[in-house]
């Protein structure tokens, strides 16, 4: 039996979904295999729930969760100062968990999505591996969103050490996989001096397509949904942050909209879904909306909804474009991943986007107001990134 060890790496909870898929699609593939996994909380949670293996080093893993909510401050959350805060953890505490848990044990391969730590110690000279590595990314490079030098200068650094991943994925055992299509990425350097980030992308990686955990078309029956998750066929809006805590403004903002909208929309039900990392009883809300921490396979309630009100994570807007269901978006102030995905989401011409900088709760109101249970006319978009990657991947079995 092949052994797989899986590092589901990225913060929130969007990634362990999409591995998780990829995952099941290997197994209905390849069925002599294992696979032991690597994630911190809270998608340790998921996995435990779904019945997964972890190696018994997840402990020693850094939780980079907390580092990120550390370094954001509101809605603003700096990638360039998230990776110089995390890069110690990366390369001096995770890179070595990862030599003890190969030490202690065979694996033939390992599958890291968005572990940043192991794809620069590879390009440092810093791990070396006997077995075939695989790396899932999402988006390419890094864009100042700031004036200040010291994150250009990051940026420039971080980018410098992207551009030469090459040196990895160009080793015949090692492969690189994009989620999404090349439009995704910016046709444009990593910097002065550096290769255009497409070009680079389309020589050295293999674009898969999207991911998700579910079939859209097992949720067009908005009534039936509604029914199932105990919602009236009243108006329904739901408000999200994702997995972590960064951005909670957001659930605080939609709550003072809420009395705006309910001025025009009497009947209105307002959801807030706070996610596992943000506190509940911290909002202050007024009486009337429904407060919810984590909620397991959150786009049942995005199939129920007829609005969204979500941040610019690249998996809750997916699945939005995906059920064709009406959102806004507010994209993290600073976070480059966002920005890239605002401009997927217009390619496809979904959703709407909103800043927090240039909204208060009457803009939002409004919004709210002219946008609920709206027609939407989404290009659709190829959701077979799973069976894609499953197929790549069975070369190595």
């Amino acid at each position: 039996m092949k052994k797989i060890l899986f590092i589901s790496g990225s913060i929130g909870l969007g990634h362990i979904a999409r591995d998780l898929a990829i995952a099941k699609e290997l197994r209905s593939q390849i069925p002599d295999i294992e696979i032991q996994w690597i994630a911190y909380e809270p998608a340790l949670s998921i996995l435990i729930k779904a019945g997964e293996k972890t190696v018994p080093e997840i402990n020693l893993y850094s939780n980079e969760n907390i580092q990120a909510e550390a370094t954001s401050k509101g809605p603003s959350l700096s990638l360039q100062m998230y990776t110089f805060k995390s890069l110690g953890n990366w390369l001096f505490r995770n890179t070595n968990v990862v030599k003890k848990v190969l030490k202690d044990s065979d694996f033939d391969l390992i599958i890291g999505d968005e572990t940043y730590e192991l794809d620069i110690a590879l390009v440092l000279h810093m791990l070396k591996l006997k077995i075939p590595f695989v790396m899932i990314y999402d988006f390419l490079g890094m864009d100042a969103t700031s004036k200040n030098p010291f994150i250009h200068v990051v940026g420039f650094i971080i980018n410098r050490l992207w551009s030469l991943d090459y040196k990895t994925f160009t080793k015949d055992k090692n492969l690189a996989l994009f989620v999404g299509e090349p439009e995704n990425i910016p046709d444009k350097k990593f910097g002065p001096t550096m290769p255009d980030r497409r070009e680079h992308a389309k020589k050295y990686y293999n674009f898969i397509g999207n991911i998700l955990p579910f079939d859209a078309s097992d949720y067009a029956d908005k009534k039936s949904i509604r029914q199932k998750l105990g919602y009236s066929d009243k108006p329904l809006v739901l408000c999200s942050i994702g997995g972590t805590s960064v951005g909670k403004e957001l659930l605080e903002l939609c709550a003072k909209a809420y009395p705006i909208v309910k001025e025009k929309i009497p009947d209105l039900q307002m959801v807030l879904i706070c996610g596992p990392r943000a506190k509940p009883d911290l909002l202050d809300v007024p009486e009337g909306i429904e407060i919810k921490q984590y909620v397991p396979n959150l786009y049942e309630r995005f199939a129920a909804c007829d609005l969204a009100v979500v941040q610019g994570g690249g998996t809750t807007t997916l699945e939005l474009l995906a059920l064709k269901i009406p959102f806004i978006y507010f994209p993290l102030v600073g976070h480059t991943e966002q920005e890239n995905v605002s401009q997927k989401l217009q390619r496809y011409n979904a959703g709407i986007r909103m800043s927090y900088k240039n909204t208060d709760a009457k803009i939002l109101a409004e919004a709210i107001i002219k946008n609920i249970n709206a027609e939407v006319n989404y290009k659709d978009i190829p959701l077979d990134g799973a069976k894609n990657a499953a197929k790549l991947l069975s070369k190595y079995f």
